[in-house]
């Protein structure tokens, strides 16, 4: 088969690992040339050592504090200094933070992660949309399944991916007057190294991940490649879809379970614990 994006010019936020990563290794594997962006470097530079030997296309990492306004434009400018051009933006850096009641979060705490996961959405789409409207391109924005179903003891996270998800709606409504296409990834139980990471706060790591699994009704969870193919959908075939939630959740939002915190005491204590819906890196 060919490559689906051949010499398309992709910025990927949040690239160096986890979902971003499996992102970055899908369409540089299927022709295009990445441009992506995380704030350390060394995981940035290996992976972009790593691809650019196997790749059929290739990428460029770029350090970049999505935090920062100006970090973001020159990104975008090194991007289209380099290719002349961008057809397609995925956003998705964030972080999921350590689950924490309502009542021990802080306005602080709610006010940082909202510009660590929603505006820096905002921003680099707003800089790079003057481009995109040239070529037509796409954005994809990656929420999670938690702005549908919720998540315990994660309100603000919540929050902010529920925003996402608006956001995509309204962008798509907007800029469908340049024939430029604004969609959502909404993953599910993703193994990541931040997965493990917020297991390993737990008192059995190991059980909780294979509680995790359960989650599904596929009885897994999902890869980075799958989160990676996912994008690549969007970009290359989904071409009549604006507007849309892509579901990558395993059917994890289907069928009834035990959910009732109300009855919880009654539960085995393998049944309780914490479910770790979605974390992802930074």
């Amino acid at each position: 088969m060919s490559p689906r994006y051949s010499n398309k010019v992709v910025i990927v936020t949040g690239g160096s690992k986890g979902i971003g990563r499996g992102i970055v290794k899908v369409f540089v594997a299927n022709g295009a040339k990445v441009v992506f962006c995380a704030p350390e470097g060394a995981a940035g530079e290996a992976l972009e050592t790593e691809l650019n030997k196997a790749g059929v296309g290739s990428c460029t990492y770029v350090p970049c504090d999505v935090c920062k306004e100006d970090d973001i434009k020159r990104l975008i400018a090194f991007t289209v200094e380099h290719y002349g051009h961008v057809d397609c933006l995925v956003n998705n850096a964030g972080w999921h933070p350590p689950h924490k009641p309502i009542d021990d979060t802080t306005a602080e705490e709610f006010k940082d992660l909202l510009n660590l996961n929603l505006i820096n959405y905002f921003l680099a789409s707003k800089y790079v949309l003057p481009y995109l409207r040239k070529r037509q391109g796409n954005i994809i924005n990656v929420s999670s399944l938690t702005a549908t179903i919720g998540q315990k003891d994660a309100a603000p996270y919540v929050a902010t991916k529920g925003a996402i998800l608006s956001m995509t709606k309204a962008m798509a409504v907007d800029e469908s007057l340049h024939n430029v296409r604004v969609n959502c990834i909404s993953p599910g139980n993703v193994l990541t190294p931040l997965w493990k990471e917020l297991a390993g706060q737990t008192p059995d790591a190991a059980a909780t991940i294979q509680l995790g699994e359960t989650h599904q009704l596929m009885g897994r969870m999902g890869t980075e490649a799958e989160c990676g193919l996912a994008a690549l959908f969007l970009a290359a075939d989904a071409t009549f879809c604006t507007g849309i939630e892509l579901l990558l959740s395993g059917g994890a939002e289907l069928n009834y379970g035990i959910k009732s915190q109300i009855s919880s005491s009654l539960l085995a204590p393998s049944l309780l614990a914490p479910s770790l819906l979605t974390p992802r890196p930074l």
